[in-house]
């Protein structure tokens, strides 16, 4: 595939970004894309190589290696290469609903996995899939196909993340007549309020959906089901019902004082932000003030990182990130060889822009907080925060944090947003539904199914499997609707991958 040695004869280019100090005076996406010759000449970069790990999808050492969705990987950058953009497109869509997606927020499984990676730097295939969706954009190729057959089978899909979406778009293909339910005002669920424009501006979101609508997809918004709107009604009036509401619980951080005015999660955080500035460009009020304001996030994740971009873009006077473990090495360690996830150190544009702003990385490695100070108003005004060290838990024997003895200090703080991660489904939608969760709070299925103890309901994405990625939410989303399509019609012809 592509060049045999263009890997030796190419270097690898990528998008240039625009300079922190520059990009942090809006929420715009900020890299400028390669010209159509220069990502041709990166796709020639994908040697023939045996075993092409980037899209093998496969748990190595407990961590995902190469793309979940098995990406044709190495087909579309050979097409790219020889300017065949067309049937790389093709080729592309052929296992991918939303390459406009992951193209720009997936952390790039693929390359992580690249055979390049082995010892030099990997292809650019992140980047050469974007390229190619958003050419198929400009030259008219994604555009609508409704189906030509409706089957008259109905399907109700709850929730409209990526999981949801390509649920719907899978058995849409199929002829099913699909009506997703959002409880919020827009569609998109975490791709809309979970993530901030600077990574997908919501512009993509819609162009996206608007063709899902052309082709038959019914959006319901401000549905919220099983509160607003009775899931009873949902399951009489549907053939099926598909739950993809993510991993709504955002797991709490539990110290004295936590009930201090100024602390917030960082989901409802973001959330705001973005929906203040699609509603009226942050002239409404209706966010986190933060313009001032000393920040402290607890969470070193994705989240975090988004949360520390956005802060500065709402004019923090500082920012902190707290994490829990040990700053991680620079370079692959000997027990994480490829084509593992490397381990390694990344710097991602929140952090570089705190340090472009305040002149250092805004990350503490292995300390929590202890306790939160309020003033007589109740508002959070101090932090004291402990260090921690590694040690091994006698029960378990694996290595956890504790705290270190005399390590307490006192930091000055005026809003602390905990991006801690989630906890899993939100009680009041499994119990309308009244399907089962394991102990995560999940809901349950058998082992690589998605169908719950309910009749005729299944789940998917986050709901199902806890909090994750965009790509692992969309390719649940399309086995869960290989096995619905299935149970409804008895065969199916549709892809699980």
């Amino acid at each position: 595939m592509g060049k045999p040695t263009g890997f030796l004869d190419y270097e690898r280019q990528d998008a240039e970004a625009v300079e922190p100090l520059q990009r942090i005076k809006n929420f715009n996406e900020f890299h400028t894309p390669l010209t159509m010759e220069e990502q041709e000449e990166q796709g020639a970069r994908c040697m023939a190589c045996g075993v092409p790990f980037c899209q093998s999808g496969m748990m190595i050492g407990g961590m995902a290696s190469g793309c979940p969705l098995h990406n044709l990987v190495p087909e579309w950058n050979d097409l790219l290469y020889i300017g065949n953009w067309k049937e790389a497109y093709l080729r592309l869509t052929k296992t991918s609903n939303f390459p406009e997606f992951t193209g720009r927020v997936c952390p790039a499984l693929c390359e992580a996995a690249c055979t390049c990676n082995l010892d030099s730097k990997p292809v650019s295939s992140k980047a050469n899939e974007l390229a190619i969706i958003e050419n198929a954009y400009a030259k008219g190729y994604a555009k609508a196909r409704p189906p030509k057959i409706r089957t008259g089978k109905k399907v109700a899909v709850i929730g409209s993340g990526p999981s949801g979406l390509a649920v719907a778009d899978q058995l849409n293909r199929r002829g099913h007549l699909v009506t997703v339910f959002e409880r919020k005002d827009r569609v998109g669920g975490l791709l809309r309020y979970g993530i901030p424009n600077m990574k997908l501006e919501k512009w993509v979101i819609d162009r996206k959906v608007n063709i899902m609508k052309e082709e038959g997809i019914n959006f319901v918004v401000n549905a919220d089901i099983g509160a607003t709107v009775s899931a009873d009604a949902i399951m009489e009036e549907f053939d099926r019902v598909v739950l993809t509401c993510g991993a709504s619980n955002p797991r709490d951080i539990n110290v004295p004082g936590r009930d201090a005015k100024g602390i917030y999660f960082a989901v409802d955080f973001l959330s705001g932000v973005t929906k203040s500035l699609l509603d009226s460009k942050l002239t409404d009020g209706n966010h986190v003030p933060i313009k001032g304001k000393k920040v402290m996030i607890i969470g070193g994740g994705d989240t975090g990182n988004d949360c520390c971009g956005t802060s500065i873009r709402l004019g923090a006077e500082s920012v902190i990130q707290l994490e829990m473990m040990p700053k991680a090495p620079e370079t692959r360690a000997e027990n994480n060889p490829w084509p593992q996830w490397p381990r390694v150190l990344k710097t991602d544009y929140g952090q570089e822009e705190a340090i472009a702003v305040f002149g250092h990385d805004p990350r503490v490695y292995q300390t929590t907080v202890k306790e939160f100070y309020k003033d007589e108003q109740g508002n959070l005004k101090q932090a004291k925060l402990v260090k921690l060290k590694m040690q091994r838990d006698e029960k378990s024997g694996r290595m956890i944090p504790v705290e270190v003895e005399g390590s307490e200090y006192v930091i000055d703080v005026d809003v602390v947003l905990i991006a801690a991660g989630f906890l899993g489904s939100q009680s009041y939608v499994t119990e309308a539904f009244g399907v089962e969760v394991n102990a995560r709070t999940n809901v349950a299925t058998e082992q690589g199914k998605y169908k719950t103890n309910v009749e005729n309901v299944f789940t998917a994405g986050d709901m199902h499997r806890g909090q994750s990625l965009v790509v692992w939410a969309i390719r649940e989303g399309r086995e869960a609707a290989y096995e619905v399509d299935l149970d409804l019609m008895g065969y199916t012809n549709l892809s699980k991958q």
